[in-house]
C-alpha cells in the first residue's frame, strides 16, 4: 500500500525500509533496507532472530537503540511525576549505549538511527576503531536542541531517543564533523499539536523535521559549525554508500542529475505557516535558516517555489535481490 501510494503521489525519488516482519516478501518487494527496528520492543533473542534474518536477505538492519529493560527500570519510579524533563531521564543515555553494544554483538554491519548521546557516540567509535562495520545517523533534533527546551516546548520536545544535554549536542556536531557520525537524517514525525499537548507520557514522540533539515543544516555551515563539503557527505554522499544508492550521491557523469541551488546569503525565519507538513507546527519555529531556491531531480526542475512537475514523477529505489550490503 505504501509503495503505491508513494509511486503515485512522490515527485521526488524515494525509497522504503520494510519493518521486521516477513522479510523475504519485503526483499521481493524491493524494501531497501530493515527498520526502524526498535530494540526496546522485543527481547534479546527476538531481537538476535530478526537481525539474523535480516543479514540472511543481504538488507541492512537500521536500529533504533534504546533498551528496553533500563527504560523500564529507570521510568518506574518517575510514573507520577508529569514534569517534561522527567522523560530524558527514564530513557537515559545508558540505554542507548547498552542497545548499540547489543546490536554490534549481534549484527556485522548494523545501522544505528538517529544517535543522541555522547555515550552512544563513544560505543560507535570504539566499534569503528575495532574494525566493525557499522554506520550511524543524528538528526537535527538531537544537534539544536537539548533537555533546556522543555521549558518552552513541554511535551512538543518529547522524542525517542529523548532530549540530552548541551555536552550531549556539541559531542554529536563534533563526531558529524569528524565523520564518526556518518550522515544526517530527520527522523520526520508529524505529530498534530492536539496529539503533542497531552501529558507527556501520553504525547507520540517525535517531531517534524523534513523540510527543516537542510535549511537548518545550512544555516549552521554559515555558522562555522560545519564545512559544507562534510554537509553534502553527510546529506548525499554517505547516505547513497551506506543504502547502495547507485546513481545517487555524486555530482559525476552517469549519476542522476539530482541537485538544489541555494543562495548562501538569503536567510529567512523558519515560520510553520509557510511549510507543508500536516503537523502544522516546528520545533524550530523562529530560527534562522537557508531554504532552496530551486530543486532539480534527474535534470528536470521538481521544485522553484512551486511544484513543476506532476505527481508520480519520483521514481521507486529499490534493491536489487541478493544485492549484499557493503
Amino acid at each position: 500500500m505504501k509503495l503505491e501510494r508513494a509511486k503515485s503521489n512522490s515527485v521526488v525519488d524515494f525509497c522504503l525500509n520494510g519493518g521486521p516482519g516477513k522479510i523475504d516478501e519485503l526483499v521481493k518487494a524491493g524494501a531497501l533496507a530493515i527498520g526502524e527496528i526498535f530494540t526496546y520492543e522485543h527481547s534479546d533473542r527476538e531481537l538476535g532472530l530478526i537481525l539474523e534474518e535480516t543479514e540472511k536477505a543481504g538488507l541492512l538492519p537500521t536500529i533504533h537503540a534504546e533498551d528496553g529493560p533500563l527504560i523500564k527500570e529507570k521510568s518506574e519510579p518517575l510514573k507520577s511525576q508529569h514534569a517534561p524533563e522527567i522523560y530524558s531521564q527514564a530513557r537515559p543515555s545508558q540505554a542507548e549505549a547498552t542497545a548499540i553494544e547489543k546490536v554490534l554483538g549481534w549484527s556485522k554491519r548494523p545501522h544505528i538511527c538517529h544517535l543522541s548521546s555522547a555515550m552512544g557516540l563513544e560505543r560507535i567509535r570504539a566499534a569503528k576503531m575495532s574494525g566493525k562495520k557499522v554506520s550511524c545517523e543524528v538528526a537535527p533534533h538531537h544537534l539544536l536542541l537539548n533537555a533546556k527546551d522543555y521549558r518552552k516546548q513541554g511535551s512538543f520536545a518529547k522524542m525517542n531517543p529523548p532530549l540530552r544535554t548541551q555536552m550531549d549536542n556539541d559531542a554529536l556536531w563534533a563526531g558529524l564533523r569528524d565523520g564518526s557520525i556518518d550522515i544526517l537524517a530527520s527522523d520526520h514525525a508529524p505529530h498534530l499539536p492536539e496529539e503533542k499537548r497531552d501529558d507527556i507520557w501520553e504525547a507520540p514522540p517525535g517531531v517534524p523535521g523534513v523540510e527543516t533539515l537542510l535549511p537548518l543544516m545550512l544555516f549552521s555551515v554559515r555558522r562555522n559549525l560545519i564545512s559544507l563539503d562534510r554537509l553534502v557527505n553527510a546529506l548525499a554522499t554517505r547516505p547513497a554508500e551506506i543504502f547502495g544508492l547507485k546513481s545517487k550521491g555524486n555530482i559525476e557523469i552517469g549519476k542522476d542529475a539530482d541537485l538544489v541551488i541555494v543562495n548562501p546569503k538569503n536567510i529567512s525565519k523558519i515560520d510553520a505557516n509557510r511549510l507543508h507538513s500536516r503537523a502544522d507546527w516546528t520545533p524550530y519555529q523562529g530560527r534562522d535558516a537557508i531554504f532552496p531556491q530551486i530543486t532539480i531531480i534527474r535534470g528536470s526542475i521538481v521544485y522553484d517555489g512551486e511544484v513543476q512537475v506532476r505527481r508520480g514523477f519520483g521514481h521507486f529505489q529499490s534493491k536489487p535481490i541478493m544485492q549484499r550490503v557493503l
